[in-house]
């Protein structure tokens, strides 16, 4: 549910730029700085061999929100969502099946649903006509983390482990105070546990929330990044039902992640990894 690909015209579009996000040569340049990337682990035809390798039937891609294009001026950034949404509709009508994707900017036909950064959750009403044109079509609304913001001596974890974990609790709340009763049919899955959501249940409890409202709604966690303990935690709180599998393929390893969901046992792998995933996609 969580991997990340980008098209060959959208390369291209961010190598034209001058300005983050853009493209030197190998070193991506973004609101939070500068990356050497590995490009070539973007490509479609080498994630469809990972995919092979890790015993993953489909995957979805999406545009990771990280990148900072929804902060620029109107045009540039609808511009830059149409070049990666028109080329990731050919990337998946090219995989034989293989690729479903998240749209990065409207909600468009033959999508699986549309991604947006996790701060987009704090203005409800401004992101209600999205919100309102995923349920109609029966498509998934996928939350991410958006820019991290910028803190002088911080160490290269900081934003990973502290940022985006911060903003993704922030949308949750979001949704589940104001969103959830709002949009019951439509389906939320959110990226790294939503920063850690089933930590939060007790201290929801503790300040007045109906957590068994929280638990049943309409939202699942993907499992991007984290291990044994967190995901039997989350296990504990929300259900197997809640859980799908996510990488963040290529920018985290995706093997520790594999590893730990496997080691919870097949029925629950399959549950995770097959049967939670199809049915948000009704394939």
């Amino acid at each position: 549910m969580h991997r990340h690909v980008w098209p060959g015209t959208f390369t291209e579009a961010l190598r034209s730029r001058t300005k983050p996000p853009c493209l030197q040569g190998s070193t991506l340049v973004t609101p939070e700085g500068r990356f050497e990337i590995e490009l070539d682990a973007h490509d479609a035809g080498r994630c469809l061999a990972e995919l092979d390798r890790e015993g993953v039937d489909v995957a979805v891609i999406s545009l990771q929100p990280t990148l900072g294009i929804s902060g620029l001026p109107s045009d540039e950034a609808a511009e830059l969502h149409r070049v990666f949404d028109d080329g990731a509709h050919d990337v998946v009508a090219a995989s034989g099946g293989r690729l479903r994707a998240f749209s990065a900017g409207a909600v468009r036909e033959g999508f699986a649903g549309a991604g947006v950064a996790a701060e987009a959750l704090l203005d409800l009403d401004s992101l209600a006509p999205t919100l309102d044109e995923l349920e109609l079509r029966g498509q998934t609304l996928f939350v991410h983390p958006g820019p991290a913001r910028t803190r002088r001596r911080a160490p290269a974890w900081w934003a990973p482990a502290v940022d985006y974990t911060a903003q993704m609790q922030a949308a949750y709340a979001a949704w589940i105070a104001g969103g959830a009763d709002r949009w019951p049919g439509l389906p939320v899955v959110f990226a790294i546990l939503a920063g850690g959501a089933p930590f939060q249940l007790e201290r929801l409890r503790s300040r007045g929330v109906d957590t068994r409202r929280v638990v049943d709604a309409n939202v699942r966690f993907d499992t991007a990044s984290y291990g044994r303990l967190s995901l039997e935690l989350c296990l504990a709180a929300y259900g197997v039902e809640h859980l799908v599998y996510g990488s963040d393929a290529p920018v985290v390893d995706p093997t520790p992640t594999l590893s730990a969901v496997n080691a919870l046992g097949k029925a629950t792998a399959d549950a995770i990894c097959r049967y939670n995933p199809a049915d948000l996609l009704r394939v």
